[in-house]
């Protein structure tokens, strides 16, 4: 196997553990928490890709900066969003607020 075979292994895997999390998941921080592993599994299939020619390669990785910094930003919206929530509501468990919705 070549290493960008196995580097888009390791992504995918990243990207099904989150979505596995997702799913399963009932408090709004592992859902975030695997919302990250996702973005670092596309950030490092990107990172792979571009390896494959040299002139892309300098493109993909800061194509990739773009993603961590939106993943920051994304987790530091979500995390003041759980905080509101958890203050309001008294928990942080998805299905919780769902329940208190309907």
């Amino acid at each position: 196997m070549t290493p960008l075979v196995l580097y888009q292994l390791v992504a995918l895997a990243l990207l099904g553990i989150g979505l596995f999390g997702i799913i399963h998941r009932r408090s709004l921080v592992g859902m975030l928490i695997c919302v990250e592993l996702m973005l670092n599994g596309a950030g490092l299939s990107i990172v792979a890709a571009g390896q494959l020619t040299p002139a892309s390669a300098t493109l993909a990785q800061l194509s990739t900066l773009l993603v961590m910094g939106l993943a920051a930003a994304e987790a530091t919206l979500v995390l003041a969003i759980i905080l509101v929530v958890a203050k309001r509501f008294g928990t942080e468990g998805s299905q919780e607020i769902s329940d208190l919705k309907g």
